[in-house]
Parts: structure tokens; C-alpha cells; sequence
């Protein structure tokens, strides 16, 4: 069995904000992600979900060491990580806004060529523009674009400049913060595929951020469902969407819609009410609880913690064994 080209542990990132006003108001801690743990393997995909808010983005970039993380250790090929610059030759990352993401000074081939010149700086100016033509081909891009600017590309196009710039160094692992949720349908089905193309011929691990759960379900080996900064559910892909077991994620795959009429109306019915509480004042015990329709006494005494649940399977559920964490 390999082992996990990623190691995250108890990974948490507070943040002190000054809360009941700005001039007088006291310093509170606002835990926006609260002890995550879960490896990643070569060739994987975890896909993580959840409601905005609960701590997804904030995950991927801790893993980068975009944002400090409070506590928690991440493990690189089963070591501390190297040098913060030295690492991001093997972690990138591509983000949510296609055009936002890009300078609009910068050509498409500049913007491909960035990382390349800031590391291989033992390249030839010909060599770079060879290896900048060598990937846009491969992410899609006719090569003759290359000294083309942004705004002259279209949404997809330019995810695909991001797509381009994140493999051109090889990395081994590219955090895909909601890659396609700003993409028109069908050009999101292109780019997800072409992602899970370049991960079979490059062998890459991905981290792939959704609120689509149908998304996730087809590009995700392995599953991580948060709420709150906390991990409810960690489960491969399979198992989870046959059998969830937290009232959270169960509801999550309620709302999402069948195209059968029939279907729709029978599938079972999970309702949550209200909106996600603030995370500068969690709720007691399991964060879940205020909204849970199956939350007990228990529920608001202690925290549940992440354990097993069957093969691979974890959930963070005081009830899921007695049967009030299922339908």
C-alpha cells in the first residue's frame, strides 16, 4: 500500500476579530476551520463540500500555506513540508473567478510561462515559449493564442490559462477551490473532465472544492463533507453517496434535485431550518445540533467525535449507530 502523498492533522485556523464594535468591541476567536484531519494519495481526488461559510476554501489554502494555520500539523510525502518556496513547485492551485485569477496586463503565454520563469530560470527564452505552447495544447488552448490577453478569452478559456499555469511546473497536487461553479453547464463538464484527464497523465492528487454534489461525485475518489469548520463526514465516494450517514450530508443529498419527476417525489425528505450559526459563537457540543431535526440531549453536552463508521467511513454522529443518524 503506498503512502499518503498528504497528511493533514487536526488542522484549525482561527482568526482573532473585534466583535460588538469597532472601537470598543472585544477580541473574539473565529475558528473558520477547527482540527481537519485526512490524507490524500497519489492519483486521488478528495472532493470536500459543504454550505459557503463552512470552511472549504480556508482548507485548501492552509494546505498551501496561503493562511496560517492556528494548529494542526500538514505532512508532506510523511514529512513536515520543506521551505514554503520550495513546496510550491509540488502544490498549486487554481481558483473560483476564471478572469479574476489573471492579470489583464499579461498575455495568455506570460501568464502560462510565470511560474516557469520564477523556477527554471535555467531555460532559454525559446525553450519557455516551447513549453508554454507544449501546455496550452495539452489544457485545450490553440497555441497561435498565446499572445493573446484575458479579456479576449472566454470564461472557460480562461479557467483553462489557470488549469495551464498550475501544471506547467508538474506539481504532484493542485487544490481546485470551485473551479467551474462560475462556468456556464457545459463548459463545466469540459474542464472537469479535462481535469480528471490531466490527472491520469500526469498522476496528480487532486483537493477539488464544490458546493455540486454531483460534481464531486463523479470527479471525487474520496469525500470530505464540512459544516462549520468541522469534519462531519469522511467517507470514498461510493459508500457515502449509497449510505450517508450524518443528518447534515443526508440532507445535503435530499436537496439535490432528480431529473425523474417520480424520483422526485418520493425520494425521502430531510429538512434543516435556519441559516448556519456564526462561528465566532459555535454551538455547543456538536456544531450541527441547532439545525439537526435528530439532535438529542447528548447532542448539545458533547462533541461527537470523527470515528469509524464501517470500511474507510467516518462520520462525527452521536446517533448514527442506533439508526437516528439514518432514514
Amino acid at each position: 500500500m503506498s503512502a499518503p502523498l498528504l497528511q493533514v492533522k487536526d488542522l484549525a485556523v482561527h482568526y482573532k476579530v473585534r466583535a460588538g464594535g469597532v472601537l470598543w468591541g472585544k477580541y473574539q476567536s473565529l475558528k473558520a476551520l477547527d482540527g481537519v484531519s485526512f490524507d490524500l494519495k497519489a492519483g486521488q481526488t478528495l472532493g470536500i463540500v459543504g454550505e459557503s461559510g463552512c470552511g472549504k476554501s480556508t482548507l485548501g489554502r492552509a494546505i498551501l500555506q496561503l493562511v496560517p494555520a492556528t494548529s494542526g500539523t500538514v505532512a508532506w510525502l510523511g514529512a513536515p513540508p520543506p521551505e514554503l518556496k520550495a513546496l510550491r513547485r509540488e502544490m498549486q492551485i487554481v481558483f473560483q473567478d476564471p478572469l479574476a485569477s489573471l492579470d489583464p496586463r499579461m498575455t495568455a503565454g506570460d501568464i502560462i510561462a510565470e511560474p516557469l520563469r520564477n523556477y527554471r530560470k535555467d531555460l532559454s527564452r525559446e525553450q519557455i515559449k516551447a513549453e508554454v505552447r507544449k501546455v496550452m495544447a495539452q489544457v485545450g488552448l490553440l497555441p497561435s493564442m498565446i499572445n493573446r490577453y484575458p479579456h479576449e478569452f472566454s470564461g472557460g478559456q480562461c479557467q483553462r490559462i489557470g488549469i495551464g499555469r498550475a501544471i506547467i511546473l508538474g506539481p504532484k497536487l493542485v487544490v481546485c477551490d470551485e473551479p467551474v461553479s462560475a462556468l456556464d453547464v457545459s463548459i463545466r463538464a469540459q474542464v472537469i473532465n479535462l481535469l480528471m484527464d490531466l490527472q491520469r497523465e500526469l498522476g496528480l492528487a487532486l483537493v477539488f472544492i464544490s458546493h455540486d454534489l454531483a460534481v464531486i461525485r463523479h470527479i471525487s475518489h474520496r469525500v470530505l463533507v464540512l459544516y462549520l469548520g468541522k469534519a462531519m463526514e469522511l467517507a470514498e465516494r461510493e459508500s457515502l453517496y449509497a449510505a450517508p450517514r450524518h443528518p447534515y450530508t443526508q440532507a445535503l443529498m435530499a436537496a439535490v434535485p432528480i431529473p425523474d419527476p417520480e424520483k422526485e417525489r418520493a425520494k425521502p425528505r430531510v429538512i434543516v431550518s435556519g441559516d448556519i450559526p456564526s462561528p465566532l459563537y459555535p454551538p455547543s457540543g456538536c456544531v450541527f445540533r441547532t439545525r439537526c431535526p435528530k439532535a438529542t440531549e447528548i447532542c448539545a453536552q458533547v462533541e461527537p467525535p470523527l470515528e469509524s463508521a464501517g470500511q474507510d467511513h467516518m462520520v462525527a454522529c452521536h446517533h448514527w449507530r442506533d439508526g437516528r443518524g439514518r432514514d
